[in-house]
């Protein structure tokens, strides 16, 4: 009888367990499609060309009154030399920072410039001596040659987009400083920027800040980038040796202002600030199963282990996880990207950032999920 009466007790906490469980994710559910419902976050998906790479992608403001993040998908942005002419891919996150208005200004500007920039630097490449030499034909850059040839495109990239958010006004958005808006009032902003490059062989990756690129493969999670902190041993000495300090207050921070140490923009806390990428180059491999790349509202919750086996989860799975069918969508490119739904991937992305938001991310979160299996087949 003792017994009979514990079994119910039990039974009836872990019914109570699984309400408050669906009730939590319902609730999250219901705040991602209401973001997304007044146009206040997005969702893009894409197929590229090669029909290999298929992308889903959500950005929404969170638990922050202010949306500063931004997210932009490329799909065969161009076909430049470096590549033998073949389609790239670009896909990349920014997560603004110091701006008082909605829109964030630097963020907002990477968004609509970075890729601009970088196909005029991979075009501007075609009559470079290095693309073969200046007699007749040219040979195709490999190993070596080609990490640096991207390494000098990407660092002339960031560089030019780096000027351009000097110009920027942090009280009105006005480009040039031409508004009249008293310097007391001008409040340093900024950008952090992870670009990824996807070709038939390479995944490249330049990174600025501290969002974040993830590579699942075989099972496992392989960083693509690297968060760039003040207290990290390598950018703590680069700070200090241009007569910089590293303040610990509320965590690491440049001069006890900024928590990263590499952004677009910040020239208040330049030289110890600099904009120059880092990068990373990675081979393709049959076992590659996606790549994660988000902001610091995602990472700063979730571990990369967890994100990679949520990402490849969803991608295995027949049916999308969870019911989010419903969402809008809006997705970038031109004519060059054949683009269509892949419901898939955009459920991976709007579950990393359900988890997410349980887990009480105080942040904005940006997340795109790429599937890099071959021979995929959209849903």
């Amino acid at each position: 009888m003792f017994s009979d009466k514990n079994d119910y007790s039990e039974k009836c906490r872990m019914r109570r367990r699984h309400r408050r469980i669906q009730m939590r994710r319902q609730h999250h559910t219901n705040l991602l499609l209401s973001y997304l419902g007044q146009g206040i976050g997005e969702v893009g998906k894409m197929e590229s060309s090669s029909s290999e790479t298929v992308v889903g992608a959500i950005s929404i403001p969170g638990r922050q009154r202010v949306m500063e993040d931004t997210i932009s998908i490329r799909p065969n942005l161009c076909l430049p030399e470096i590549n033998q002419r073949r389609p790239i891919d670009f896909f990349a996150v920014y997560d603004g920072h110091g701006g008082r208005h909605v829109n964030p200004t630097v963020a907002s500007m990477c968004k609509e410039r970075m890729h601009e920039v970088l196909e005029e630097e991979l075009m501007r490449m075609r009559n470079n001596v290095d693309m073969g030499g200046s007699s007749g034909r040219r040979q195709p850059l490999e190993g070596q040659r080609m990490e640096e040839a991207w390494k000098r495109v990407f660092k002339s990239c960031f560089l030019k987009i780096d000027e351009m958010a000097s110009c920027i006004c942090s009280e009105c958005g006005s480009v040039g400083y031409e508004c009249g808006c008293p310097l007391s009032v001008l409040k340093p902003t900024g950008s952090t920027a992870v670009v990824v490059v996807l070709t038939d062989e390479t995944i490249i990756v330049a990174n600025c800040g501290d969002s974040r690129a993830v590579l699942s493969r075989s099972g496992s999670a392989i960083p693509l980038s690297y968060d760039h902190k003040p207290d990290k041993r390598e950018e703590r000495a680069r700070i200090e040796a241009c007569g910089g300090r590293v303040v610990f207050t509320d965590g690491a921070r440049v001069e006890g202002v900024l928590s990263m140490s590499r952004a677009i923009g910040d020239n208040n806390l330049k030289p110890y600030i600099t904009s120059e990428p880092e990068m990373t180059f990675t081979k393709r491999e049959a076992d590659d199963e996606c790549l994660i790349i988000a902001s610091d509202g995602l990472w700063d919750v979730i571990s990369s282990d967890i994100a990679c086996a949520v990402g490849r989860e969803c991608l295995r799975q027949r049916d999308p996880a969870g019911d989010l069918s419903s969402m809008p969508s809006s997705v970038e490119g031109d004519s060059r990207g054949a683009m269509f739904s892949s419901r898939k991937a955009c459920s991976a992305a709007a579950l990393l950032t359900r988890l997410a938001l349980g887990r009480n991310s105080c942040d904005n979160i940006s997340v795109i999920v790429v599937d890099l299996k071959r021979n995929h087949t959209a849903v």
